[in-house]
């Protein structure tokens, strides 16, 4: 991707594992909507992606035109719009995603506390930081050993 290392970034987590056919059909819509996305008239230089089966990831690139409220408006839209049509959750915040060897594994917070209570997630245990805001973090700071984590902290008094 040649967007600029501080190209806006927002990652949207599903509470469930997408099929294959939901993944493709989703990255159809997604391709669709970032081909016509606008900010006051003028076309924003966006990609979506649709990563592990998981995730929605927004890219823009605003060297060109910034996104606006409206525009960010417009991307919710379109996530509300594919969370009813497939049955997803992407709105959730407490769901908490990581890693079991290549396999990304999504939870509640509850049961994410209680992994790492009995140890089945450890510090060098990858871990998602939806919070990331450009591309740079993105590419640097959204998958991280639990040890280096925002969850880490959240979580301190268990290890």
């Amino acid at each position: 991707m040649s967007f600029s290392p501080q190209s806006r970034v927002w990652v949207y987590q599903s509470d469930r594992t997408l099929t294959h056919e939901e993944a493709t059909a989703i990255q159809s819509t997604l391709d669709e909507f970032t081909a016509q996305w606008k900010a006051h008239g003028h076309q924003l230089d966006a990609k979506a992606k649709v990563l592990y089966n998981y995730f929605i990831v927004f890219f823009v690139d605003e060297a060109t035109a910034g996104v606006t409220g409206c525009s960010i408006d417009a991307s919710v839209r379109i996530i509300k719009e594919i969370e009813q049509s497939y049955h997803l959750d992407l709105f959730n915040r407490f769901n908490m995603a990581y890693k079991l060897g290549d396999k990304v594994m999504v939870t509640n917070k509850e049961d994410f506390e209680t992994l790492v209570n009995i140890k089945a997630i450890g510090p060098q245990t990858i871990v998602f930081n939806n919070m990331v805001q450009t591309l740079q973090e993105f590419e640097t700071k959204w998958e991280l050993p639990f040890e280096q984590s925002w969850h880490s902290k959240v979580f301190a008094h268990l290890l």
